[in-house]
């Protein structure tokens, strides 16, 4: 099947971002500040070089964050192409608290049909393909399967990966919220969640991880009120979309699309 082909060269192409990005981690790197006021660092850069080399050879598109982008009038008419983060959370890298990941999503016709999420400091990885579902597997794991060097491992990985989600919800409602960027439309949202549920539990975590606890089960839902950029949600919306969840775009009521002119989403909500 095709998109196997394509999962596996996202998932070496994950793995090998991790490797470069944990060089860096523990040196004393420097912080610089791009235009739109974020943060970057040479492992941003590092992984970027990495993941866009590993997945050249399929000749198709990359969109990255860390990269120039492509005029719309070019890239408006490709039927795919990747989006990748290859340093979600820069903010928590800074930190050092390990609530980073690298991000790589097939877009297939403006819909994301492969996610990969690899969190390099807790060792795990999520990943979904269309029709195939969403899995979370081990770092260890992962890297036996592919140290038997078979072309195509990911039956290996498949039989030895959580299918997602892999708990039932939490009895009490569950919301999963950003570390970084909490707001006050945030908390009224709470509240009102309180008015009709009585108590809600909320945990904070960063970068992606959030999307990928949706899609485990460990919460009921994820609102983001704040700008968010394509490559930060693509790779997350197939997981969870693959485990049986949604993303909704709070303007348009219907999933999150991709490639559009701005690169820009709309608030959204995610939901299982």
């Amino acid at each position: 099947m095709a998109y196997h082909v394509f999962l596996n060269f996202a998932i070496k192409a994950a793995l090998n971002a991790g490797k470069e990005i944990l060089k860096i981690y523990e040196t004393n790197f420097s912080v610089e500040v791009k235009n739109d006021n974020t943060p970057v660092t040479m492992a941003d850069k590092k992984a970027s070089e990495t993941i866009i080399n590993t997945l050249r050879h399929l000749e198709i598109p990359v969109i990255c964050e860390e990269e120039p982008l492509c005029d719309y009038l070019i890239r408006k008419d490709w039927e795919r192409l990747w989006l990748v983060d290859p340093l979600d959370g820069t903010k928590e890298f800074v930190k050092r608290n390990g609530e980073f990941t690298v991000n790589i999503a097939l877009i297939e016709n403006n819909k994301p049909v492969i996610g990969v999420i690899y969190s390099p400091v807790f060792e795990v990885m999520y990943y979904a393909a269309k029709n195939t579902g969403s899995y979370k597997i081990s770092q260890e794991k992962l890297i036996q399967e592919i140290d038997k060097n078979e072309i195509n491992f990911i039956e290996g990985v498949l039989s030895n990966s959580e299918k997602l989600p892999n708990q039932l919800l939490p009895k009490k409602y569950t919301v999963v919220a950003s570390r970084s960027h909490l707001n006050r439309d945030i908390n009224e949202h709470l509240e009102k969640l309180k008015r009709t549920f009585g108590e809600v539990d909320m945990i904070n975590v960063g970068s992606s991880i959030k999307q990928c606890w949706i899609a485990e089960g460990k919460a009921h839902e994820y609102l983001r009120l704040g700008t968010t950029m394509e490559w930060d949600t693509a790779a997350g919306q197939c997981i969870i979309e693959q485990s049986g969840g949604q993303i909704t775009d709070l303007e348009t009521n219907a999933p999150l699309l991709y490639n559009k002119p701005t690169m820009k989403n709309n608030f959204f909500i995610a939901k299982h």
